[in-house]
């Protein structure tokens, strides 16, 4: 059969930036991506109901889908658009943001800050439970900063105040036993801004996942027989990197054995090296590796290739059952 060759009609071009496109799929929501295109296509030229007709959706679902995008800050509400009716839909839809959103966020004042607390919005709550949490009265700087999670980033207060427990717990871990800073707050709001995390739903996949990989890096850590310290950096890179392409950790216990043995101690670059070699044949456990790569410089001449070699299982038997002991 030939090749079909397959051409595309008109030649239309939409455009979606980099930005733009990590945000939509950061946020995981496929009605938000479906509308935000729709808007593109149609320069946010027609109405929600003719979106709804076309995309064969109802108002409610082009309402829902719009708040996303708003949220993500990728449509520009046009002021002199009128709501239609009680379901919320602006008559038109708005205008497409198709450029990227400046790098700098919008500076507020204390002035502004104050009467956004004064208002006695959600912000003012957030406020409340910020200073009762962290044990203080928030510094004129700090609650610039505070505002700027809540109204920049546009987390909800409900996923700030998780947030804000989150970085209590993992500050808590330090063993400094001090409440963390704001700037410290902040920083973490702009990782859960760029992952999306707008609902406390995600947050806590977002935080089950957080501590599963640090659980998967303490099995690792007894693994390689490091004790009385943290991961370095560039440590921590290997090893999530590791995480990430799916090794157990007996798996990671016999690349490390393989390293002392060739190298006398842990070298980072070389388990790397084995452990990588491994992924790219497909080998991530244990089993896996005894039985199909037993390494070329252990295996008895009386050993078949692909068969496990007994010297080493022996041996790895008793490393992992020393890992355990430990």
């Amino acid at each position: 059969m030939s090749d079909m060759k397959i051409t595309l009609p008109g030649s239309e071009t939409v455009t979606l930036t980099g930005q733009t496109i990590d945000k939509l799929i950061r946020v995981g929501d496929s009605d938000a991506a479906l509308l935000y295109l729709y808007i593109l296509k149609t320069h946010g030229q027609k109405t929600s109901s003719e979106a709804a007709v076309a995309l064969n959706k109802s108002k409610g679902w082009v309402a829902s889908a719009m708040a996303v995008l708003s949220r993500l800050k990728l449509v520009e509400l046009d002021n002199d658009i009128g709501a239609s009716g009680d379901t919320g839909v602006s008559k038109d839809l708005p205008k497409a943001v198709s450029k990227p959103l400046p790098e700098e966020p919008r500076q507020y004042t204390e002035n502004e800050v104050k009467q956004e607390i004064m208002s006695g919005s959600d912000f003012a709550v957030v406020v409340d439970e910020t200073q009762r949490r962290l044990g203080k009265i928030l510094s004129p700087d700090e609650l610039l900063r505070l505002f700027g999670i809540y109204d920049n980033l546009r987390l909800p207060p409900e996923v700030i105040l998780q947030l804000i427990t989150h970085c209590i717990k993992e500050s808590s871990m330090t063993g400094d036993g001090r409440a963390p800073s704001v700037r410290y707050i902040e920083k973490a709001a702009f990782t859960w801004e760029r992952e999306g995390i707008f609902t406390l739903e995600k947050a806590e996949e977002y935080l089950k996942a957080l501590e599963d990989r640090r659980s998967f890096r303490g099995e690792i850590k007894k693994t390689l027989f490091i004790r009385d310290r943290e991961f370095s950096a560039t440590e921590k890179r290997y090893v999530d990197d590791w995480i990430d392409m799916g090794f157990e950790p007996k798996a990671i216990a016999i690349a490390y054995d393989r390293t002392v043995v060739k190298t006398g101690g842990l070298t980072w670059p070389y388990i790397d090296g084995i452990i990588k070699n491994w992924h790219n044949k497909g080998f991530h456990t244990a089993e896996q590796i005894l039985n199909k790569d037993s390494g070329r410089n252990t295996r008895p001449a009386s050993q078949k290739h692909g068969e496990p070699n007994s010297v080493e299982m022996e041996r790895m038997g008793r490393l992992l059952n020393k890992i355990k002991e430990e």
